[in-house]
């Protein structure tokens, strides 16, 4: 296990990740800091070739976005400045959204800010009863401009400018009818319903899921043109052909279980 004041991460023999924001005492705020933490986590994720991440944090809240210190100081910082801190904060939600393994979101509470865009840059999300969701940056005169692109993808353009524009709290329930979040369950079953789903993934091909998330960001909001056929022909062929494709065709026509689980 690798241990840092803000960051847990453990890897175990399934090779799956648990990546634990582990700041309670402030909610999970994050600032420069834990970004930096984040993306070193994140990277050894990836170095690691881990089959499944589980992002979570410590403490009643799953973040509560941007730190007030990290807030102060940025209010000091020039226009320069603030972009290279931004980009940042880009780098981290682009490494979360093109992690090759899936990717499981678990909120057991406040998710604001930010933390709306962490939950959309993973694949799957598990919240409980009690959380919530705030694109809170109007109402201190800021924007979820870095997120954007990912929370849009989640909920929408309509829904995007409602709570962007608004900063309601968005319930749990209208987060998963929106498709923030995937599963809702009571405080005392989110581990265990995270469980099904890491069994659920790990039945799976690692090389056919990793192509396969990376075939959906490709085909999204893509025309069916040329280009998009020969991605997805050249996929297929080559997915055919490989080590996995060959072992899973072959586990299938010999009704037995493929050497990945």
């Amino acid at each position: 296990m690798t241990t840092t004041q803000t960051v847990l991460l453990t890897i175990d023999e399934r090779g799956v990740a648990y990546l634990t924001l582990n700041r309670p005492d402030v909610h999970n705020a994050f600032d420069d800091h834990l970004i930096a933490e984040i993306l070193n986590k994140l990277a050894a994720v990836r170095e690691a070739k881990a089959r499944v991440l589980v992002f979570g944090s410590e403490g009643k809240s799953f973040s509560a976005g941007a730190d007030l210190g990290w807030m102060r100081r940025m209010a000091s910082y020039s226009q320069a400045e603030n972009k290279q801190d931004a980009q940042e904060l880009a780098r981290l939600m682009h490494e979360l959204d093109t992690l090759p393994c899936p990717t499981i979101c678990r909120v057991q509470g406040a998710a604001y800010g930010g933390a709306v865009g962490l939950a959309a840059c993973c694949d799957l999300v598990v919240a409980t009863a009690k959380a919530r969701f705030c694109l809170s940056e109007v109402k201190i005169g800021l924007s979820p401009a870095v997120i954007s692109p990912y929370v849009v993808r989640a909920l929408g353009v309509r829904a995007m400018r409602r709570y962007a524009l608004t900063a309601e709290v968005i319930n749990v329930d209208k987060a998963q009818q929106l498709g923030l979040v995937d599963e809702v369950v009571a405080e005392d079953s989110l581990d265990s319903q995270i469980e099904q789903l890491i069994t659920t993934l790990l039945a799976n091909s690692p090389q056919a899921v990793a192509h396969t998330k990376a075939l959906v960001n490709f085909v999204a909001d893509r025309p069916a043109d040329a280009t998009t056929q020969d991605y997805t022909t050249d996929l297929i062929a080559k997915i055919r052909v490989s080590e996995e494709g060959q072992e899973g065709l072959s586990a299938f026509f010999e009704k037995r279980a493929p050497n990945w689980q």
